[in-house]
């Protein structure tokens, strides 16, 4: 990677890091604080439901504020606003204020993702996005992994010390961004594809991208209740959400591969099969804690490889026109299903146990297994036209991020397979989201202005 790429993705990558550190175990510390006060597993699925609710909010609206006050102040703000609503949290206890704190939070927290995500983008050439992509990854789940193992750390420090560690990282998490000269990159509204054009399009990466939002949002949130309710200490959750976190970022890429080289429905159909098993294994094993340890780190990986098979079975069948619209799309039906998982799964939790998270992840799976099945003998997947990426964007701008040059190729190549005017009519070129900084704005050495990258036609 050249120095000049690195030195243009190295500031958010940072403050990335940064903030996911904190970001990490948040949620984490919400589910064990609200199960400790003595509140219902509904009422901990409300409240988590919240940060959810903001994301999506966010990942709608926040590119309009992007254009009026440009990237590095915006960051300045949702980073700001992160912090204070973590430590609001931490100055009182109620579990109605915690749904609007961490609604606003997650609203925050999405747009500081923008602000990464597009910078990212503007960083180099579609051909080099894979690499960004991969050091865009390493971040986030590294940070993840390090912030659930400090949970118990913190925890041992106070009532209020993790949440004032994690203001602290919101707080820290500008310094990268701000040390930097000013450089907005250009980002235009992004226009996802409507949900019935994508059912017509890609019913399996529909249902993919919605089933792994939903078993995604429950892993981060009614887990942890989970695993206090049997027992465990702050300090023992925290490590094996650190697992969970840890197979997810260690298991995409062999499943990835495996993608590559097999039919992506059937890895889909075997994901879903794998995580019934796993979910079994969970319910009625006679578990040690090295035995748990080892399911959790395989069901992280088997849940958090759904959306990037999904998406990568999507892209084998889209026109290269509507790639970077249908990403957004998906990810907007990703967003939907994390709001809904705590609302409709913690009930359930109530009803019938803590031990109901997994009979709901199980008969998810099973559902997956049936319905990618039945897609497969309705309609066989095509090949595969690019290597898998394993993402997880957070944003219009990182769904964008996923469209690499192979993936464009590819889909210019298979084009002529299939008549899709009807799915997507009227699409001729990708359109970015994301483009170079505009010209009255100033430059910086290290921006490589040879090519502009994602200009519109």
């Amino acid at each position: 990677m050249s120095r000049q790429l690195l030195a243009m993705a190295l500031a958010p990558l940072l403050g990335l890091f940064i903030l996911g550190i904190g970001n990490g175990f948040l949620a984490t510390l919400i589910t064990v604080r609200l199960d400790a006060a003595g509140e219902s597993a509904t009422v901990i699925g409300v409240v988590s439901s919240a940060y959810f609710i903001g994301l999506a909010l966010g990942a709608l609206f926040n590119d309009r504020l992007l254009l009026r006050i440009g990237h590095i102040r915006a960051y300045g703000s949702f980073a700001s606003l992160v912090a204070v609503t973590v430590l609001l949290q931490g100055l009182f206890f109620d579990p109605w204020a915690w749904f609007a704190l961490r609604l606003i939070g997650g609203w925050a927290t999405v747009g500081v993702y923008l602000v990464i995500e597009s910078w990212l983008l503007t960083a180099g050439e579609q051909k080099v996005r894979g690499r960004l992509l991969a050091l865009y990854m390493i971040s986030l789940y590294a940070a993840g992994v390090i912030g659930q193992l400090l949970l118990g750390v913190t925890n041992a420090m106070g009532v209020t010390a993790p949440f004032m560690v994690i203001g602290m990282l919101a707080s820290l998490s500008v310094l990268p961004m701000a040390m930097i000269p000013r450089v907005s990159p250009l980002i235009e509204h992004a226009e996802p594809l409507p949900p019935y054009r994508l059912i017509m399009l890609t019913p399996t990466g529909v249902v993919g991208s919605l089933g792994s939002g939903m078993v995604v949002a429950a892993a981060y949130t009614l887990l942890p209740l989970y695993l206090q309710r049997i027992g465990m200490s702050v300090n023992q959750v925290g490590q094996m959400m650190a697992l969970v976190v840890l197979g997810a970022m260690l298991l995409q890429y062999p499943i990835g591969r495996w993608s590559d080289r097999h039919d992506r429905q059937m890895v889909l159909i075997g994901i879903s099969g794998f995580c019934v098993l796993v979910s079994a294994a969970i319910l009625w094993l006679p578990l040690s804690t090295p035995l748990l340890a080892v399911l959790l780190f395989l069901l992280g990986g088997g849940v958090f490889a759904f959306y990037p098979v999904a998406v990568s079975h999507a892209a084998d069948r889209a026109p290269a026109g509507a790639l970077v619209r249908m990403s957004q799309g998906l990810l907007l039906i990703n967003s939907i299903g994390a709001t809904l998982s705590p609302l409709m799964i913690s009930p359930v939790m109530t009803a019938v146990g803590d031990a109901g998270l997994f009979w709901v992840f199980g008969g998810l799976s099973l559902f997956f297994l049936l319905f990618f099945a039945w897609r497969r003998s309705v309609r066989p997947a095509p090949m595969p036209v690019a290597p898998f990426t394993a993402t997880t964007p957070m944003t219009a701008a990182g769904a964008e991020l996923v469209i690499t040059e192979e993936l464009v190729q590819g889909a210019l190549e298979h084009e002529h397979l299939e008549d899709l005017s009807d799915a997507v009519p009227n699409v001729d070129v990708a359109e970015p989201v994301v483009g170079p900084p505009a010209e009255e704005e100033t430059r910086i050495a290290y921006y490589d202005d040879v090519e502009q990258v994602g200009v519109r036609k």
